[in-house]
């Protein structure tokens, strides 16, 4: 899985997400209001159109901090942490400084009597300045506890999936081994490439659970049910419909064994519970800036609560999806008469 990096700037590869910048604007709100208040001393005092200046001012701000920042989001990503915050405050300030400059040649234009200087061009800098101050510390400082907080998800999610882990291999390496050992005295060439195959899909769980090729994650589950399908024979059938070029598959992200454990529980609650053939049919489609997954396996009702070891696997799937791609992210299970189908659909993203 892919980790937040505690040392560098994550938390400004995320201020371009509609989640964020809307918590941002609404707390900038109680800001703007508590600097009336604190400029007017009393609510009786305070105006409406000036609470509207100080909402406008600010959410400006704001909104060009985000933009510039979601912008360069690979320029801040390349720093430090403490780097990435200095070079944050930095531009905030700038905004600032522009801003009140735009603002005071604006009021010139408009028809100002006094002669244009360096005086009414920077009016207000200072207080301004202090005000972005105290802004640029209220905004890094929930970025920042945001990313703390990002940080323990993810550290909570990889332990609970080295746990998943730690239990799921040892019943898939002994079945796959025992399978291998039925094999060895009447097909040996099948033995050698199902070694081959639990070889590669066991690499790949014992790395880190990072973001992969959608390409590398379907080779990645295509070896997983070659071995099924040599221990399983005929009774599995496995159909792939892919809607989508082979650039597509290369660039689009997925995190690593996001699909492998869907198949499995695909086998594992439709095929092996049916005493006769069965197909599983996955479909992939890539669409308007959006993946879609869907897979269906038959099932009979009586095979529908789920072995634990196995739900979690699934919860973690998807908790392991909204981790990288947020809430856009779809994970959906349908039951029907006699097909199971499930559906994962996230935002499209380039590796």
């Amino acid at each position: 899985m892919q980790q937040a990096n505690p040392s560098g700037s994550y938390f400004f590869t995320k201020i371009g997400q509609w989640q964020y910048l809307l918590e941002l604007i609404v707390a900038s709100q109680v800001l703007a209001l508590v600097l009336v208040l604190a400029e007017a001393r009393s609510w009786q005092a305070v105006e409406g159109f000036r609470v509207l200046q100080y909402m406008l001012f600010i959410n400006w701000v704001i909104l060009c901090f985000s933009a510039i920042v979601d912008y360069f989001q690979a320029f801040f990503a390349k720093f430090s942490q403490k780097t990435a915050l200095i070079l944050g405050f930095i531009l905030l300030q700038l905004i600032v400084l522009l801003t009140t400059c735009a603002i005071n040649l604006l009021q010139y234009w408009a028809g100002s009597n006094a002669v244009f200087s360096e005086t009414v061009l920077l009016h207000g800098a200072g207080l301004h300045m202090s005000y972005g101050i105290l802004l640029g510390a209220f905004c890094l400082r929930y970025l920042y506890m945001r990313e703390q907080w990002m940080n323990q998800q993810y550290s909570e999610l990889n332990a609970r999936i080295q746990a998943m882990q730690a239990r799921i291999h040892p019943h898939f390496l002994f079945n796959s081994l025992n399978s291998v050992v039925s094999l060895i005295a009447s097909d040996a060439d099948k033995a050698e490439n199902m070694l081959i195959s639990l070889s590669r899909l066991f690499r790949a769980s014992f790395q880190e659970l990072k973001l992969v090729s959608l390409d590398e994650e379907i080779d990645l589950c295509q070896q997983y049910l070659s071995i099924e399908k040599m221990r399983l024979g005929d009774r599995l059938t496995v159909e792939w419909n892919i809607q989508a070029t082979p650039l597509e598959l290369q660039q689009v992200t997925i995190p690593l064994l996001t699909l492998q454990p869907l198949l499995e529980n695909s086998i594992f609650h439709g095929v092996e519970r049916i005493l006769q053939p069965s197909v599983i049919s996955v479909l992939v489609e890539i669409l308007q800036n959006q993946v879609s997954i869907v897979i269906t396996n038959p099932y009979s009702r009586d095979t529908i609560n789920p072995k634990k070891g196995n739900g979690i696997a699934i919860e973690n799937v998807q908790q392991r999806l909204k981790a990288h791609y947020g809430q856009a992210v779809k994970f959906q299970v349908y039951g029907g008469t006699s097909l199971y189908t499930t559906l994962v659909s996230y935002p499209y993203q380039v590796k």
